[in-house]
């Protein structure tokens, strides 16, 4: 299975947050499945942290190492997937998450998100 891992469920996972259900974890973990996050995850975390808004134990820098270390892949925006932004309709305005459907939908990929805002779109989501 092919996934997608939405910015905060890529956190929660590499911090062990008890609030990804054990489902996810599993599907996570399970290296049979080719896991991304996608580029602007990265970009939405680096903002976040370099205003104090988020807290990263260790610094920037163990988020590269977790990615490569666990095999998880960087997915880089494409201009398939800003293509893919024109035909999305505004049920969800938060532009990282609106890529992230964008990339998912380009990519016939299935993201693992709480946000029941991507349930509106032609997407596969997990959780």
């Amino acid at each position: 299975m092919n996934l997608l891992l939405d910015t905060h469920t890529f956190l929660w996972f590499i911090n062990a947050d008890t609030q990804l259900p054990f489902k996810d974890v599993e599907l996570i973990s399970d290296l049979s499945n080719i896991r991304y996050v996608s580029i602007a995850s990265i970009w939405e975390i680096v903002i976040k942290f370099s205003l104090n808004k988020l807290e990263i134990i260790g610094g920037f820098n163990t988020i590269e190492n977790f990615l490569e270390n666990n095999d998880i892949e960087v997915l880089p925006i494409n201009f398939s997937h800003t293509k893919q932004l024109l035909t999305l309709p505004y049920h969800h305005n938060d532009p990282f998450d609106r890529i992230i459907i964008s990339q998912a939908i380009s990519e016939n990929l299935h993201v693992i998100t709480k946000d029941e805002f991507f349930k509106l779109y032609d997407v596969s989501v997990i959780w």
